[in-house]
């Protein structure tokens, strides 16, 4: 995410809020009263002023659209309380990236706001942010696999697998003693931050999700 946020008050002129979000080439401000947002601003939320050029336009007739009528409210709008919207999209500042992609893509907003435990506003989480894991070299990948999947998060053997990782893309070859060592080790690399797809080639010795493991068999 990124901790620096450019917000602004209630109150603060419809003109300031442009040229806020001009000067710091972004689409969108929150309205932070104290340490907590009550609204955000982007700029669909002021495109209605030209819309509506200042609210001259003719008001929406009574069986216009709920988001017609807003609209035109808008366009009367001056200040940021007057044009914001309400209430903010929220995630926890320990949320997931997988929970935070979850949510944009449901909401299929270009941000997400982040609030820390006691609700206040401390950072802002855009699609940009999240692809940004994506990045990682293929040489750092593969270390922190090897580390994290079959150095702490399983049982497994480094040594028995072979881990390759071509442009973010992991293949998975080598012999383990059970199935679910297999179904586990794929889950488990798939959810690693940056992996673009699994090939998984892992064989095993017996599966152990249909019958009892035979008697002086594997290890």
């Amino acid at each position: 995410m990124t901790s620096e946020v450019i917000s602004a008050s209630p109150d603060t002129p419809f003109k300031d809020l442009v040229e806020l979000m001009e000067e710091h080439r972004i689409s969108a401000v929150p309205i932070v009263e104290g340490d907590y947002a009550i609204g955000v601003v982007s700029d669909a939320d002021l495109l209605p002023k030209e819309e509506f050029r200042g609210g001259t336009a003719e008001k929406p007739a009574i069986l216009s659209s709920r988001a017609e009528k807003r609209r035109w409210q808008r366009a009367h709008g001056v200040t940021a309380r007057e044009v914001m919207t309400t209430p903010v999209r929220m995630i926890g500042m320990n949320a997931s990236a997988g929970i935070a992609a979850r949510e944009l893509a449901k909401a299929g907003a270009r941000r997400l706001f982040v609030a820390d435990v006691d609700g206040s506003l401390v950072g802002v989480l855009s699609r940009r942010d999240l692809l940004k894991v994506f990045v990682k070299d293929d040489e750092t990948l593969h270390a922190e696999i090897l580390h994290e999947v079959f150095g702490s998060s399983t049982w497994l053997n480094p040594a028995t697998v072979e881990v390759v990782v071509h442009d973010g893309v992991v293949t998975l070859r080598g012999l383990v003693e059970r199935r679910s060592d297999v179904e586990l080790a794929a889950h488990l690399v798939r959810a690693m931050p940056g992996v673009v797809d699994l090939t998984n080639l892992l064989s095993y010795e017996w599966d152990d999700t249909l019958r009892p493991r035979p008697a002086g068999t594997f290890g």
